[in-house]
């Protein structure tokens, strides 16, 4: 029979041990999680959306209809190759072009079929590419950010098992939207493109000067 001190040696071991294993378990969860918290941009809530998507969809509306289905893309290798020939196959393709220059007022959205286009431009032929393709729409969203001049820029974000990344006009390289440098505004709704959510992006701002 164990005497006092033995059992209370063998309570004070056992406890030590369950102790040990609490504050493991306490730790490793929210690094993971932070982790994956860091793959996706936080979302919240739904905010207006631009002008420039509202007249493109009075015009096109059969481009901007949905199921509301919602799923992401398995990434695999094949799938970061393709989208990586499809950014750079559009960025090569279309030249740059305001809107002033190219249609005579301050916004507008279209499919640049005339080989020119802006930042909006782009991003709506990838998407039509990708969505020809077999990418399911809520994969593909066209998102506002601030890029690292601080000036407003539309690129799209590909949403993936593995997180979210960034086929952009002004960048050949998909990255993972962390870092892109860029400050996340919003963006389309995964269940609803009519439907634009804002965006959590809580990171320090690192803004570069514009050239003089």
């Amino acid at each position: 029979m164990l005497d006092v001190g033995t059992l209370n040696r063998c309570t004070r071991a056992v406890i030590v041990t369950l102790f040990a294993l609490a504050t493991a378990m306490l730790v490793i969860p929210p690094r993971a999680n932070a982790e994956q918290k860091m793959a996706y941009v936080a979302v919240g809530e739904n905010t207006p959306a631009p002008i420039g998507w509202i007249q493109f969809c009075d015009e096109q509306p059969t481009e901007c209809k949905t199921d509301g289905t919602v799923v992401d893309v398995k990434f695999s290798k094949d799938v970061f190759q393709n989208l990586d020939r499809i950014n750079r196959y559009v960025n090569e393709k279309i030249k740059p072009m305001t809107d002033l220059e190219h249609y005579g007022v301050v916004e507008k959205w279209a499919y640049p079929d005339d080989g020119y286009g802006d930042c909006e431009d782009y991003v709506l032929l990838k998407r039509r590419i990708l969505m020809q393709l077999g990418w399911p729409r809520s994969a593909l969203l066209i998102t506002v950010v601030r890029d690292k001049k601080g000036e407003g820029h539309a690129v799209l974000t590909v949403r993936t098992d593995k997180g979210e990344f960034i086929l952009d006009n002004q960048e050949n390289e998909i990255m993972p939207w962390a870092d892109t440098g860029y400050r996340y505004v919003k963006r389309q709704s995964q269940s609803d493109p009519n439907i634009w959510v804002s965006l959590g992006d809580t990171r320090p701002t690192t803004y570069v000067a514009a050239p003089r």
